[in-house]
């Protein structure tokens, strides 16, 4: 790396030199430099190339707060004449839930009409939980946990008893069975969870010629996670016991569930807008770079802090050092719990 033509010229513009024997923080040029990625895998890349050159070779601009890296919009929506530039995923949908409730009326079977902070309280619920399970589905079946938001609510006494157990896990393969599932095909059985001597959910799901299991047993039953799963089924009993109606303007439509109800909120409030994603900043013209990126009272930026210089100097030599036997390990223990992969 310090070989390359590119940070030949960094080093040159900087003026302390690098090294420990020749680095000299008095001959910095300049307080604030700023890293500027692309927003896909190849700019993660060359930003985790770039702080470890900061790390091993100018530690000490880290230290005193003079690395920061600059957060490029992600996408930009725009309507009519209006344009809005949003940071990431989150950002994006919490500004299209917001367009979708405006005006949105929930009118349940039993004529209750649900609207304002209440619905909207009950959508951003519903995303958080769908935010928890697809960060479970490391461990657990997303569509089996998600039947499981709307069976009773489940105890580990009640896997004490096999009879219980086995109709918990008859309740589980009906909901699982009465949904078109994309081609999966799933079968619920009871096996033994011998550390606490309990009853547990044995999931397979046939696909593609594969089977997978996952269990779900005493250990998720009495997790934070499935608490707040089932808070959320039993306000979602209260809303869609039966068909209800949503309306938005001068539409509605009828809808048997709030991932119904939310998906035709969302494709209505995308109506007249058009949204752009930017993986470059070679995307962008000079103006658009200027507003989004580099205008001092408008951009957003990233100090860069080493908060545990043990733990940075671990992840640093494992991932970005000389071996390749340690790096292989980690990719090894880790690769399951991958959470945004870009292949």
């Amino acid at each position: 790396m310090l070989s390359s033509t590119e940070v030949a010229t960094l080093i040159t513009a900087l003026g302390t030199g690098i090294g420990n024997n020749d680095f000299d923080i008095n001959k910095l040029r300049y307080h604030r430099v700023i890293l500027m990625t692309d927003a896909d895998v190849d700019g993660s890349h060359i930003r985790t190339l770039l702080l470890t050159f900061f790390y091993r070779q100018m530690s000490e601009m880290i230290s005193r707060g003079y690395v920061y890296i600059a957060q490029p919009p992600l996408f930009k929506i725009k309507q009519g004449k209006q344009e809005r530039y949003l940071k990431d995923e989150i950002e994006l949908q919490e500004f299209l839930l917001e367009a979708a409730l405006a005006d949105a009326i929930l009118q349940t079977a039993g004529q209750q009409a649900v609207s304002g902070v209440e619905l909207a309280n009950l959508c951003r619920s519903y995303l958080a939980v769908e935010q928890t399970i697809k960060r479970l589905a490391r461990r657990y079946d997303a569509e089996a946990l998600r039947r499981m938001i709307y069976l009773s609510r489940l105890t580990p006494e009640m896997l004490k008893d096999k009879k219980q157990a086995e109709k918990i896990a008859q309740e589980l393969q009906a909901r699982l069975t009465s949904d078109i599932n994309h081609g999966r095909r799933y079968e619920i059985t009871l096996g033994m969870d011998t550390r606490n001597n309990l009853q547990e959910l044995v999931v397979t799901r046939h696909e593609h010629g594969t089977a997978t299991r996952t269990k779900i047993d005493a250990e998720f039953i009495s997790s934070g996670e499935y608490a707040s799963m089932r808070a959320l089924g039993e306000r979602l009993e209260k809303y869609f016991a039966a068909e209800a109606t949503v309306q938005r303007a001068d539409k509605s439509q009828k809808v048997a569930s709030i991932d119904a109800m939310l998906e035709w909120l969302m494709s209505e409030a995308r109506r007249g807008q058009t949204i752009q994603r930017y993986k470059g900043l070679g995307e962008m013209n000079p103006e658009q770079l200027w507003e989004t990126t580099m205008d001092p009272q408008t951009r957003r930026l990233l100090k860069v802090n080493v908060d545990d210089v043990v733990a940075a100097e671990e992840v640093f030599t494992t991932l970005m050092g000389d071996q390749v036997e340690p790096r292989r390990e980690f990719i090894e223990k880790n690769a399951l719990q991958v959470s945004n992969l870009d292949v």
